[in-house]
């Protein structure tokens, strides 16, 4: 009977268990259990997710995982556009940094790839740019963390392979960036 009342629970449940999802503020988990329990008299059921890298498991309502965001793994099409944006040109607002830092923090923690993927490109520093400041570096890490889980997940990869699949990429950007600079004012003065 137990069996069957689960075959009926997962077939009306999003996701499944041993599942790899986005859970907004913290990034790639993976769910462990679905489980019910009695909270103030109401018997709710739970997915149970693990967040290795944090230590840390959650415990989200099933009928709450759409409001609080909660989805599955990107798919392919969606980090190949991800890997696409980091090779765009930085796009850096001309506004106080505590306004900048707040609008990175909320792409960051909205869970979308895209969204996070344009907080690397616009933080990355080269070799040959000047110094971050410390939130800054600390916003590029966490933007750069949260990518790489992703993609190392959606490939079953390592994240350190992931991490210096994203920097080669956006060093590429960096390098092209700077010649095409270069060649402006050579351009110029041709004209």
């Amino acid at each position: 009977m137990a069996a069957q009342n689960q075959k009926k629970t997962d077939r009306k449940l999003k996701f499944k268990a041993s599942e790899y999802i986005v859970y907004p503020a913290h990034g790639v988990g993976k769910i462990v259990d679905i489980e019910e329990q009695e909270i103030a008299g109401a018997k709710l059921e739970l997915y149970v997710i693990d967040f290795d890298k944090e230590k840390m498991r959650l415990r989200v309502p099933t009928g709450k995982c759409e409001t609080v965001g909660m989805r599955k793994l990107a798919d392919k099409d969606t980090v190949d556009q991800a890997l696409k944006t980091l090779k765009g040109r930085a796009r850096v607002r001309r506004t106080m940094w505590s306004r900048r830092a707040q609008e990175y923090e909320a792409k960051i923690n909205s869970g979308d790839l895209i969204s996070v993927a344009e907080v690397v490109r616009d933080l990355y520093r080269s070799d040959r740019q000047p110094e971050q400041s410390y939130s800054e570096r600390q916003l590029y890490e966490a933007a750069l963390d949260r990518m790489a889980r992703e993609i190392a997940a959606v490939r079953k990869a390592d994240e350190p392979d992931a991490i210096s699949e994203i920097e080669e990429v956006l060093e590429k950007s960096a390098q092209r960036q700077s010649k095409d600079a270069e060649a402006e004012p050579e351009a110029e003065k041709a004209a």
